[in-house]
């Protein structure tokens, strides 16, 4: 939809708060949602407003803010036109001024029809990654379909029931990936995180289990702290259980690569056939050197690198409307 600011209410033509509130609707800010096969270019064009257009509804939603709109004689009305013009403003902050939302993915399983999952997303304060659903974790979940008939066509062409194969993700966050993997692989699938991820991640897991279920998969979701056996779920006192183990966008700290590789190993089945498939977007030169800190300890600790791959996918919600193409690099792990 072309938007015009010069055609809504201005402050100066005194609009009530029914048309203020009409107005303010219309700039909402919808989360994006990219079909598997959309293009990066229509992508970019279509969620990035030009400079020009973002100034001026920043300008209008800015008046809208300041004025006293002594006109509308109902304090409820003015508050309720301040709020939604303040959200409206907050959203072109970038996703940590938005607060909740909710987010569809479409999918596509060569097996069934193409599918959605629906992802609740908290407000993101403070110390919240896991709870932002993060661009690369949509690029691997598309590429499932294609991973098990090549990586991973050992495993799936011995036609296991998903009770027999065993899948973990670790730092799970919202949960897209390991539902999606639950859903075109058929398999059951475990999702772990830190203790203050769990709520929203075990809500988006019943939000989708409907969906997974008809798929043909399941999944659950349990406490996993990488590098501890303190205060972890009891099913995890029994080592090397999964057949697959995946991970997203799991190095942030200098701490990650030695943890997620310590995890790997123990929870990975001791099984030539077993594998474990972690991607990381290469966002920056400090991004870059955990990959390689992870590359290298997975080595000492007795994984070795099956298949590399690099894949370009995108970070949204960046606050300058910048390009948010990343190149993601993502390798198959098997025991050495």
């Amino acid at each position: 939809m072309s938007i015009c600011v010069a055609d809504f209410p201005q402050t100066w033509q005194k609009p009530s708060s029914e048309e203020l509130l009409a107005a303010l609707k219309q700039l909402q800010v919808e989360p994006p949602i990219w079909n598997p096969g959309t293009s990066r270019k229509l992508i970019l064009e279509t969620y990035q407003n030009a400079a020009q257009l973002r100034r001026e509804i920043a300008a209008y939603l800015s008046s809208i803010i300041k004025s006293s709109l002594a006109w509308i004689q109902d304090e409820d009305e003015k508050e309720a036109v301040w709020d939604e013009a303040s959200r409206r403003l907050a959203e072109r902050c970038g996703r940590a001024g938005m607060g909740e939302i909710t987010r569809r993915w479409p999918l596509e399983s060569q097996a069934s029809s193409p599918f959605e999952l629906v992802i609740r997303e908290p407000p993101i304060t403070g110390d919240s990654l896991g709870l932002k659903t993060w661009g690369s974790s949509y690029l691997l979940a598309q590429s499932l379909g294609r991973i098990a008939k090549e990586s991973l066509s050992h495993i799936f062409s011995l036609g296991q029931s998903k009770e027999s194969l065993h899948v973990l993700e670790l730092g799970s966050g919202t949960g897209l990936l390991g539902i999606a993997a639950a859903a075109i692989w058929k398999s059951n699938v475990v999702l772990t995180d830190l203790p203050a991820i769990l709520p929203n991640l075990a809500h988006n897991i019943e939000r989708n289990r409907s969906t997974v279920e008809a798929l043909g998969g399941n999944v659950d979701s349990a406490i996993l702290v990488w590098g501890s056996d303190d205060g972890n779920a009891e099913q995890f006192d029994t080592k090397n259980q999964f057949k697959i183990v995946l991970a997203a966008d799991p190095l942030y700290d200098d701490d990650h690569p030695e943890l997620l590789a310590s995890a790997i190993i123990a929870h990975l089945a001791k099984d030539e056939n077993a594998r474990a498939i972690v991607m990381v977007p290469q966002r920056d030169l400090a991004t870059k050197k955990l990959t390689a800190k992870f590359l290298s300890t997975t080595i000492v600790s007795g994984l070795s690198v099956l298949e590399q791959n690099t894949l370009v996918g995108q970070d949204d919600w960046d606050e300058d409307g910048e390009d948010s193409g990343i190149e993601c690099w993502w390798a198959v792990f098997g025991r050495q």
